[in-house]
């Protein structure tokens, strides 16, 4: 029993040596002191702007159908005498492709026909009428010289019905006739409206270009038959005018309200990356799309192509532009993300109370940024081993500087955009055997070696 209570005495003991041994090791690498990294302040120009992604698109597209089935027989010529293709370029009216018309000129010929009979049997009526009213004629002077002799022994009734009876009959002959002209008319306006459709639907036969442009699809070959149905089937893709591109743009919802019409826009294409288009802001589409929950608007962008080296659905690369100063000063970004710990702050500023980074001062009685609404901020300068912080109202900022204003700020100053160790900033500027293993420590990466970027997220610590 005494053996047992030993060992549990030991292992307590061994145990409360490792844990002060622990507490030991942490507190002497937190005493280490700090190298803090700094950056000048300096005056310069600065551009805000949006970053989004887009697509190359025409203006005007029009898509080339057609109305009528058949086979595709041959395409037409462009304006320089070369058989249609893509990228071919036409004028209004240019034969793009002919479809076999076998079928549609026997339909012409049989409507044709059908009005040529419709115009003789018009013919045959209009004479039958001249007919008839002959007939009617005679048939009216006889019953006028019966009705003279009236029934009598000149005249027997009989006969005098008789002409009664053939001058009645005469008259409804008559109107017989000329509602058979009448019926022949009828005729011979469908038999043309039959013809008009026939010779339309030959002339379907010729796919012509409804606008002057630039082929940019094809979607048939020849001997390829085409069926029109509920919709007419897509043969040509035609842009209207590639000197005017359209840049559809997908906007974040975070970031759609900073857009507006007019606004200037800059964009780049992955053909010409180093070049740089502009453009400005001609429409905002109100058919919000989501994408895993992300709401996204469409912007147009509406840009100069004469010298056309834009092509239709290229991916750009754009920035809104927001904002532009010239002439300010400027701070690296991570000099408005740092902050110290307590400890490093200078004993007369840790009297002062300060907010986070980015709020206004709690102290009471400073009005120094009373009733101002402009973004604010505190960067920290060296004050002997401390820092101490100077308040600042934030500008523009791209994303590597940002511009600040205040009473304290000059341009020159040197303020912290993030810290080291000593022994952390030994290793990286000492001179190392490409043989010896390389450490991995604070802002480095493993198996590189020298100073870390002051760019670098690994070597700031920020809040």
């Amino acid at each position: 029993m005494r053996r047992k209570l030993g060992i549990t005495i030991l292992i307590i003991v061994a145990l409360a040596m490792i844990a002060t041994g622990g507490v030991w090791w942490l507190r002497s690498r937190g005493n280490q002191d700090a190298v803090f990294r700094t950056a000048q302040v300096k005056r310069g120009d600065i551009l805000a702007t949006i970053s989004a992604t887009g697509t190359v698109e025409p203006t005007v597209v029009v898509i080339v159908g057609a109305q009528v089935n058949g086979l595709i027989k041959s395409f037409g010529k462009d304006k320089y005498s070369k058989t249609v293709d893509y990228a071919s370029v036409v004028e209004e009216g240019t034969i793009l492709a002919n479809i076999d018309d076998s079928l549609y000129v026997a339909a012409r010929d049989v409507a044709k026909a059908q009005l040529e009979q419709s115009t003789a049997n018009k013919i045959s009526a209009e004479a039958n009428v001249l007919q008839v009213k002959a007939n009617l004629l005679l048939a009216q002077q006889n019953w006028d010289r019966a009705k003279k002799l009236g029934p009598s022994d000149a005249l027997a009734q009989s006969t005098y019905d008789q002409y009664y009876t053939n001058y009645e009959v005469a008259k409804a002959n008559l109107a017989a006739a000329e509602a058979a002209v009448e019926q022949t008319k009828a005729s011979m306006a469908q038999s043309r409206a039959a013809l008009n459709t026939a010779q339309i639907n030959l002339g379907y036969c010729t796919i012509k270009a409804p606008v002057k442009g630039v082929i940019i699809d094809r979607q048939v070959n020849i001997g390829q038959t085409v069926v029109a149905s509920l919709s007419a089937p897509s043969l040509f893709l035609l842009a209207k005018d590639l000197k005017r591109i359209t840049v559809w743009i997908s906007v974040n919802e975070a970031d759609v309200g900073s857009i507006y019409l007019g606004q200037p826009v800059t964009f780049t294409v992955d053909a010409f990356p180093n070049r740089e288009f502009k453009g400005e802001v001609g429409k905002i589409r109100l058919n919000a799309t989501m994408t895993q929950n992300v709401v996204t608007y469409t912007v147009e962008v509406n840009t100069n192509n004469d010298d056309g080296k834009l092509l239709p659905y290229l991916t750009a690369n754009a920035k809104f532009i927001t904002g532009q100063q010239k002439d300010v000063l400027l701070v690296p970004n991570t000099a408005l993300r740092w902050s110290p710990r307590p400890d490093q702050i200078a004993p007369d500023a840790r009297k002062k109370r300060y907010t986070a980074q980015g709020s206004k001062r709690e102290r009471r009685g400073d009005s120094e940024f009373a009733g101002s609404t402009q973004p604010q901020g505190n960067i920290w300068v060296n004050q002997g081993n401390f820092v101490r912080p100077i308040h600042v109202n934030v500008g523009l900022t791209d994303s590597a500087l940002t511009e600040v204003t205040g009473k304290e700020v000059t341009d020159g100053m040197v303020v912290v955009i993030g810290e080291t160790t000593k022994d952390d900033k030994a290793n990286t500027s000492a001179e190392r055997s490409p043989l010896m293993p390389q450490p991995f420590g604070r802002g480095q990466q493993q198996g590189q070696t020298g100073q870390t970027s002051p760019d670098n997220p690994g070597a700031t610590r920020g809040r």
